[in-house]
């Protein structure tokens, strides 16, 4: 075949255009030969000598090849294979795969292989920007693709760096970041030569200057100095991007420091080399010079580790990664002077050796090293060819031909991903080449920044009368506007129309003047909506007043002129499920009055004996999955047992669980709060890339966000259950579905199977068929059969095939768990249609597992199985549902749970007692509103299942059980004092019970101020607390002849930061808190919490002053009857909403002056020492029956005071409380504020009773 071919060139050379059909029955009669490849191609040569062959060196085989690259031959040769099918492998023809070096090497001929389209084609093409908006192109000067986000960055000659978005490279940025001083017109003098990216942002360099720039195209530095005359490469020294080594055709080079945007070293070369191109691999930095040496030099001290001459020219490109170093440039052609080796020389970096190079025929001009292949090269020529090649394998290389239009390609640069290039061109063209569907710059790319979107117009309900005009910003008029007619042109023209119900327009028919319909009677004939007051109501509910604000009954109750039912039920019997969401299932906000949090009133709320959660917590958006944990049993009483073992594991998401389920249940429908829960689920080391986390995401839908949370969370508490569980195993069975996990190989049919533990399951929704136009009814439990089974088909890899093959996967269950946690993963509208189908969701559903098979029952299905008992079935009840409401379409989605707390009663009669619970507001529902879904406002996010065997046990044994080693486990502290003394509990003594007292005191720092904004009007509103952190807390024993005797002291290491360490009153300076620089012993925060939830557990009574904020910044609730709290024993009641301070209190009932030294701050011991003082105080007073003459008496001295400690004998006024509480403090001055969970009780603690 080579002689026929050649001598058939030949031919067509000499005698021109043939005859179409003699081309044809030339290159069919062609058929392979056997001789050697040289000797055939020499042969034909030497039999037919032609003139117009040039012959311009000895490799007759680059020859033929050339012959053949000619465009006429080309076009004949495409003719003859669109007629046969067929294709012949050679070099300068697309796709080849067949190279003339393997057949002169194998003695093999040419073969002849079927055609196929390839999907990597032209993407876009795009005209490079001039230098000004109404110049014509420019040139592209340097290039390259971002290593973090979707852009290619490209720079001209006049220093201008110009940026591209996408796949359709999209015009993003555009700045100058090097200054141009030529004249205009002519040619630009600040020449880009390269690009690296960094954390902050684009690095470039020019002749004369290095500038760094953020990505949006602020310039962050730019260094520039008259000893930079030719700079023309860069690299960075380290994998940390922290420095760069910048060189040029200079004697200098310098070391620059990124972050700081400063040189700090300038290395004078002893022997200059100007180097061109720089790259790094390994500890190496490959360098080449205008005289086509190469260096490589050492990364760390920048000293010459080898280099050799490799042209004669210069180096045209050159690219290192992992172990190879690849470079092309220009050599000694015979008779022709220099021209672009046909060589792509490669050199290994790890053995610092040559190794065989890469022949590339058509001369090779750019070479690339591929991303994600370490030993594969994408090398091109000027014309367009371009070659993959494996450098360990180069003798199978694969061709393509980029259609240039005539033009030369000035550059080559890979996509970071691997999945396409770039490659420019003489006519400033840029050309991105790759697949349409699956072109990526980078695999995970940052988010790219755009400009902020118009702020969307508030909206202003002009169904309300008094809505002023000036809400609406207007420019300025010189004519008169509407607003400035007088009161007696202006007349109400009517309200807004009345909204019909969607159900009721759907069942309307159409009609030659409109629509009609049955009446649904909804009112009376001729009746009038005040549809004012209902738009108005439906939307909003209005904020109660202060707890301060509020005036208290005789028994000490706050009386509240309104409730929530009484503003909620007069438009509920207007209102409908179908007409939009009800008002209590708007997101909930708090309001903060200048005393914090406390004085809010959540019980204006929650009428319940259900206690909801606080908002204003980072993460928060997870209350509605812990109410779901509280009242699902076996999750309850797991993580309860869990808690009260001895767990050391110092975020365990079990132990915070069973912490927040307990102080659920203890509170009693007082509002409650998962700090510690949610900065446990902070420091978890894999959350923050899971889109678990508010502080780690950005505009993701909460919904996601909590079925990430539900898959996450179950797998990390088997993981802590397992830690120290008895029966590890039993967390796993109780929430988790055993099976395996089959994968079939579609081409050898080899099947292979991996025992799985699924602890949630993700509906999946099939494709409605578009030739099926009837309506079948669609069942859940046949929709969670099909989620829970999972017959797939997708590309893996095949052990015996020992490829990527088609893969068919399925599971198959050998057991179900107590509870079935299930992700509506809701995404398409067919889904939303689906669920808001009438009774779509049943309340009982029947699963049995038979021959590894899943079968799952519902409605009569079910009864049916139940009546035949042929097959153990499990019957599981809706326990509750997680929510996910959108009120309108402008305000972002929240969640909200509904969950049917009989379930978790004791008592087994209970059934159907619905509750709704959005954060802190808690209120009753009926069982038809918490199953009804609406694809307008409201589709579940993530369901429970509960196996009826199992509902309305709750185990209490853990009480029993509870591991107190804890206790003894606290350790002296360095005395701060000289009276100090303490001594932890030891396990001879008798344990704490229901008849120990102990007084208690802790300090607090703050960590977040408050962010404070300032009305319209003038008046500063608090938008968000201050959030303070537990720093030390003292236990004292408060009965025995060791009494006032503290046996727990311990200093919390916060590893956050620290705003305010609050040292006047919580005694503590920086470092104090520091692990390895404090000179306390540190525990963590868990330990502390143990210790003080095993003694509440354990029935002790606690003694305090202002106990109330205390426990709410530790995160604990301690049922009012084991509080003891002095501030509410010597309150003045109806004398003055006064609060008096522990230091008064003392000076004045026990002639003690406390907390003096403002300097060294307040000491906890001493605080919960006079506590305990004033208590016994209180009951010699009360054995007396003097309690209500010495409140009066306080009263009476404190107003002469002004209820302060008076001036001491020096004169001088001794320190005053101050006017602005302390988080925690005991001393602060005394205000309205009322306790929120212990209120108004009538009795003061078990020992007054």
């Amino acid at each position: 075949m080579i002689e026929s071919l050649v001598g058939y060139l030949v031919e067509a050379e000499e005698e021109g255009e043939p005859n179409a059909k003699e081309e044809d029955a030339k290159l069919a009669a062609h058929t392979p030969g056997t001789k050697p490849f040289r000797a055939s191609v020499t042969a034909a040569f030497a039999a037919r000598p032609s003139p117009h062959l040039n012959l311009i060196s000895n490799d007759i085989e680059t020859d033929v090849s050339q012959l053949i690259s000619s465009m006429r031959i080309r076009r004949r040769i495409r003719k003859r294979w669109k007629q046969t099918g067929t294709r012949c492998d050679i070099p300068s023809v697309p796709l080849l795969r067949f190279s003339f070096a393997s057949a002169a090497r194998s003695s093999t001929c040419v073969r002849t292989i079927p055609m196929k389209t390839d999907h990597r084609t032209q993407t876009v093409r795009i005209a490079h920007p001039g230098p000004s908006p109404n110049a014509p192109p420019g040139v592209v000067t340097a290039f390259a693709f971002d290593t973090a986000q979707e852009l290619l960055w490209t720079g001209n000659e006049y220093g201008r760096v110009t940026s591209f978005y996408g796949q359709d490279l999209q015009r993003y940025t555009s700045y100058r970041g090097h200054s141009n001083s030529a004249p205009r017109g002519a040619p630009g003098n600040a020449h880009v030569k390269q690009f690296l990216f960094c954390e902050k942002g684009v690095l470039s360099i020019s002749s004369k200057s290095i500038h760094l720039s953020s990505r949006t195209g602020l310039t962050l530095w730019h260094l520039s100095s008259p000893d930079m005359v030719e700079l023309r490469c860069m690299s960075f020294l380290s994998s940390s991007n922290a420095e760069i080594i910048v060189a040029g055709c200079q004697k200098p080079m310098y070391r620059i420091d990124v972050d700081k945007g400063a040189i700090t070293d300038a290395i004078e070369q002893s022997a200059p080399v100007a180097f061109t191109m720089m790259r790094r691999a390994r500890d190496l930095i490959c360098a080449s010079s205008h005289d086509g040496s190469i260096h490589l030099l050492d990364s760390k001290t920048l000293s010459v580790v080898n280099s050799w001459k490799a042209y004669a020219g210069s180096v045209n490109d050159m690219d290192a990664r992992g172990d190879y170093l690849l470079t092309c440039g220009w050599a000694q052609q015979q008779h022709h002077g220099l021209g672009l080796e046909r060589l792509v020389r490669v050199y290994d970096l790890k053995n610092q050796r040559s190794v065989a190079p890469v022949t590339f025929g058509q001369g090779a001009a750019f070479v690339r090293m591929h991303p994600k292949l370490s030993s594969t090269c994408i090398v091109i020529s000027q014309s367009g060819a371009i070659q993959s090649i494996d450098v360990q394998n180069p003798d199978v290389p694969m061709m393509r031909f980029a259609q240039t239009f005539e033009a030369q390609v000035t550059g080559l640069e890979l996509v970071p991903s691997g999945k396409g290039f770039a490659m420019t061109d003489n006519h400033c063209q840029i050309t991105l080449w790759g697949s349409s569907t699956k072109m990526q710059f980078t695999e995970f790319s940052r988010p790219t920044e755009f400009e902020d979107t118009p702020a969307s117009t508030k909206h202003l309900d002009w169904s309300t009368a008094d809505i002023p005009l000036n809400m609406v910003g207007m420019p300025y008029y010189r004519e008169a506007l509407f607003s400035g007619l007088p009161n007696s042109l202006v007349h109400e023209v009517g309200a807004p129309p009345a909204k019909w119900d969607p159900a009721f327009l759907s069942s309307l028919r159409k009609f030659e003047h409109g629509m009609v319909g049955p009446n649904p009677r909804t009112s009376r004939r001729y009746e009038v909506q005040n549809t004012r007051s209902i738009n108005g109501m439906q939307h909003s509910i209005i904020a109660p007043k202060f707890l301060s604000e509020q005036r208290k009954d005789e028994e000490g109750q706050y009386e509240v002129d309104r409730r929530l039912s009484e503003d909620v039920n007069k438009t509920l019997g207007m209102l409908t499920l179908t007409s939009g969401p009800p008002v209590y299932y708007q997101p909930q906000k708090m309001a903060y009055s200048k005393f914090g949090v406390d004085d809010f009133d959540f019980r204006y709320f929650n009428q319940t004996r259900f206690s909801g959660l606080e908002i204003h917590i980072v993460n928060s958006y997870a209350n509605p999955l812990l109410q779901l944990f509280r009242f699902t049993n076996v999750i309850r009483n797991l993580a309860l047992q869990h808690t009260a073992l001895d767990c050391r594991l110092e975020n365990c998401m079990l132990c915070e669980t069973g912490f927040v389920v307990d102080m659920l249940e203890k509170a009693q429908g007082l509002i409650c709060q998962a700090t510690n829960f949610f900065k446990a689920l902070s420091k978890q080391n894999n959350a923050a890339g899971l889109a678990i986390l508010e502080e780690n995401t950005f505009n993701t839908q909460l919904t996601i966000m909590m079925q990430n949370l539900t898959r996450y969370l179950l797998p990390t508490m088997d993981d802590n259950f397992r830690r120290i569980g008895v029966n590890a195993s039993q967390l796993q069975l109780a929430l988790g579905t055993i099976g395996r996990a089959y994968s079939v190989c579609s081409s050898c049919s080899y099947e292979d199977y991996k025992d799985q533990v699924w602890f949630s399951h993700d509906l999946t929704y099939s494709k409605p068929a578009k030739h099926n136009q009837r309506n079948v009814r669609h069942y859940f439990s046949r929709l969670l059969k099909e989620s829970v089974e999972r017959y797939e088909q997708h590309r893996g890899w095949c052990m015996r095939c020992q490829s990527y093959k088609a893969i068919r996967s399925r599971r198959a269950l050998l057991r179900t768990p107590s509870v079935l946690l299930i992700n509506a993963a809701i995404h398409t509208p067919e889904a939303k249609s689906l669920w808001s189908t009438p009774g779509f969701l049943p309340r009982e559903i029947g699963i049995i597992v038979h021959d590894d098979q899943f079968f799952c029952y519902e409605g009569q299905d079910l009864q049916l199985h139940l009546q035949r008992r042929i097959y153990d079935i499990t019957v599981y009840e809706l326990t509750g549902i997680i929510a996910d409401v959108s009120m309108t379409e402008s305000q972002q989605s929240h969640l909200v749970s509904v969950v049917n707390v009989s379930v978790a009663d004791p008592e087994p009669t209970k059934r159907d007692n619905w509750h709704l619970f959005n954060d802190f507001m808690v209120r009753p529902v009926s069982a038809q509103e918490a199953l009804y879904f609406d694809a307008r406002w409201k589709l579940p996010s993530v369901i429970s299942y509960q196996a009826k065997g199992v509902s309305h046990h709750l185990d209490e044994s853990w009480k029993d059980r509870i591991d107190t080693s804890v206790l003894y486990r606290s350790s002296t502290q360095p005395a701060l004092t000289p009276s100090y003394q303490f001594r932890a509990i030891s396990p001879l003594e008798s344990l704490p019970n229901q008849n120990t007292h102990c007084a208690i005191d802790a300090e607090f720092v703050r960590l977040l101020r408050e962010e404070i904004e300032m009305n319209a009007d003038g008046k500063r509103a608090i938008t968000r607390p201050a959030r303070s952190g537990l720093a030390r807390v003292s236990v004292l024993r408060g009965d025995g002849h060791e009494q006032e005797l503290a046996f727990i002291d311990d200093y919390i290491a916060i590893n956050e930061p620290v705003d305010d360490y609050l040292t006047q009153y919580s005694g503590l300076n920086p470092g104090d808190l520091t692990i390895g620089i404090s000179h306390f012993t540190l525990v963590s925060l868990k330990e502390v919490y143990k210790k003080l939830w095993v003694l509440l557990n354990l029935g002790c009574k606690f003694i305090g002053h202002g106990l109330s904020s205390d426990f709410r910044t530790i995160n604990i609730h301690v049922p009012e009857a084991q509080v003891i709290d002095t501030q509410d024993l010597f309150s003045l009641g109806e004398r003055t909403r006064r609060k008096l301070s522990l230091r008064f209190l003392a000076w004045l009932l026990l002639g003690e002056d406390i907390q003096q030294n403002l300097v060294a701050g307040h000491d906890s011991i001493e605080d919960a020492r006079t506590a305990l003082k004033l208590w016994r105080k209180y009951l010699e007073y009360e054995d007396a029956g003097l309690v209500e003459r010495i409140k009066d008496d306080i009263y009476y001295r404190g107003k002469a005071y002004d209820f302060k400690v008076p001036v001491g004998r020096d004169g001088k006024r001794m320190p005053e409380t101050p006017h602005a509480s302390a988080p925690g403090t005991p001393e602060r001055k005394p205000v309205g504020v009322a306790r929120i969970n212990t209120p108004a009780r009538s009795d003061f603690g078990s020992p007054l009773r």
